[in-house]
């Protein structure tokens, strides 16, 4: 397949799909024989959308691909598109979430015991704003579910992976002046 008809095939397949799309079901459904060259096409497409000022973007989360709109146009889409006001995470949530992302997979008696209070609400609020997912179930008396950050949470927060997050503060709980300037 010429290269002119992946870059159309990767993008036609994102499009469609609104959705990330894991990198190794992108390639197959792209014809593209591997990874790597799925790299290569991915950033000829992203190079296309930057030199023709598009206001669309590729952005890689964990090991898949999502097209999306490039955060100058958010306005636009939001004002043209918003059904109800986006209510922002309370302090309790963004806890849970930070529980999660940093000690993932964790069922919720692990966040209860961590936060000191029952935490079922928000953990199912979360769910349900598609930042945390079930992960499975635990392999203990009984079989609790077990929960972990979403690609939409790595989107909302600007992240590729989870690697991405910030290092937690040492033992004493301070940040060294060199972890900062880093």
């Amino acid at each position: 397949m010429k290269i002119n008809k992946q870059l159309a095939v990767v993008e036609a397949v994102l499009f469609a799909s609104g959705e990330p799309v894991e990198a190794g079901r992108l390639a197959a459904a792209s014809e593209i024989e591997d990874i790597n060259a799925l790299t290569e096409v991915i950033n000829l497409l992203r190079d296309r959308y930057e030199e023709n000022e598009s206001a669309l973007k590729i952005l890689k989360l964990g090991d898949a691909y999502q097209l999306a709109a490039s955060e100058e146009y958010y306005g636009y889409i939001r004002s043209a598109l918003e059904n109800k006001k986006s209510v922002p995470l309370s302090s309790a949530a963004a806890e849970v979430l930070t529980i999660v992302a940093y000690n993932q997979p964790v069922t919720k008696g692990f966040i209860e015991n961590v936060r000191g209070v029952d935490s079922s609400g928000i953990v199912n609020s979360l769910v349900e704003k598609n930042l945390l997912e079930e992960a499975g179930r635990l392999r203990v008396v009984g079989n609790p579910i077990s929960y972990k950050t979403t690609a939409v949470f790595l989107r909302c927060f600007g992240l590729s992976s989870l690697d991405d997050l910030p290092r937690l503060p040492g033992p004493d709980g301070q940040v060294s002046f060199d972890e900062i300037t880093v």
